[in-house]
């Protein structure tokens, strides 16, 4: 299970009417890939539609998908948001990341 904060919520709704998708029907695609200082990092973006090896969760009225491969990696996670002055983006709350790098967006297990 992925949890999305009230601040991710509402960022997260904000960019999708802006790129044309619909928080309550569409979805938010969560996921882990090769790469990054650390190793692996998240990526993040929209889609309309779910595939067949996609987990499917709700949490704070958004919808959000994961591959079962990165799922392995992102139990837990909770999804913030900071627009603070040091800095404004998504930030993944990972309790399986053992290191993360300094900019918090790749991590190793």
């Amino acid at each position: 299970m992925i949890k999305v904060s009230d601040t991710a919520k509402n960022k997260l709704a904000q960019l999708m009417a802006e790129e044309g998708y619909n928080v309550s029907n569409d979805f938010v695609r969560v996921g882990v890939k090769s790469g990054g200082c650390s190793g692996l990092s998240y990526d993040l973006k929209f889609d309309k539609e779910q595939q067949e090896n996609d987990k499917v969760f709700e949490d704070n009225d958004v919808r959000i998908i994961v591959d079962k491969k990165s799922f392995l990696y992102l139990v837990g996670t909770v999804l913030e948001y900071s627009g603070g002055l040091n800095g404004k983006g998504f930030v993944f709350n990972n309790p399986n990341a053992q290191r993360t790098c300094g900019c918090g967006e790749s991590f190793s297990l």
